[in-house]
């Protein structure tokens, strides 16, 4: 279950966008992020997208970039990997606000060594009706806890409609956490906190045990999206696998 496909008949390789997953039989389902996409906005998303005016979809992508880089960087470090910040050429890899997060999630797991026991994996249910790339299944303090790595500047309702949607994922395939938690890297804290918190300065887990109502409110979501998009389906892209000039 991936985002692209390799027909090596035709020699070609096709890109869907980030909104759908693709089944191995064919199907198209779409992800949990592109359904929350419905949720109704709140006053503040209005006045702040009326306070920055044409440059909303700059401020969006940025963020978006940075989200994903982090997430690129955290999923390599777990995996064993160096992760420098420098290139080997002496030149900045990474913007300091990258490196200031991905600091920020090496000391998470210096100071409270999780067990990973899922890191980016895709969970795909035609059943359901949705789709997600789950950051990490992890066990810490005798939890088994679902985790997911955020850089926004604030913590929205849809996080947690996001969580409790591949909660559901996991129960499908058999998977069972105790709890759901955000590992917010870019938290306003500026201390270790108290005896039993875990968070740092500029980090913070936030944790959930229970998850039913935020799995109604997403469901009456994807009924609002599944209303809206009646037929929607993923913008592709496909490329030759190779070229040759002579």
């Amino acid at each position: 279950m991936s985002n692209y496909i390799i027909n090596t008949n035709t020699k070609q390789l096709t890109f869907l966008d980030g909104r759908f997953y693709w089944t191995e039989d064919g199907q198209f389902v779409p992800s949990v992020t592109t359904i929350l996409d419905a949720y109704p906005k709140d006053a503040g998303y209005y006045m702040w997208l009326k306070s920055v005016g044409q440059d909303a979809d700059t401020i969006r992508d940025e963020a978006g970039r940075r989200g994903t880089t982090v997430h690129e960087m955290t999923e390599a470090y777990d995996a064993g990997a160096e992760v420098s910040l420098l290139t080997e050429d002496g030149h900045l890899a990474y913007k300091v606000s990258e490196w200031s997060m991905f600091e920020r999630y090496v000391d998470f797991i210096h100071r409270f060594h999780p067990l990973i026991n899922i890191s980016e994996q895709n969970f795909v249910n035609p059943e359901l009706g949705w789709a997600g790339t789950v950051d990490r299944v992890i066990t810490m303090q005798g939890a088994t806890i679902l985790m997911d790595i955020k850089t926004s500047n604030a913590i929205y309702p849809t996080y947690w409609l996001q969580l409790a949607a591949y909660r559901r994922l996991l129960e499908e395939a058999g998977i069972f956490v105790d709890q759901v938690a955000i590992l917010w890297l870019n938290a306003k804290t500026k201390t270790n906190g108290k005896v039993g918190d875990v968070q740092g300065e500029g980090w913070q887990l936030l944790r959930k045990d229970d998850t039913v109502n935020d799995l109604n409110l997403f469901v009456h979501t994807k009924a609002l999206w599944t209303a809206q998009n009646q037929g929607s389906r993923p913008r592709q892209a496909t490329y030759k696998l190779a070229h040759q000039k002579f």
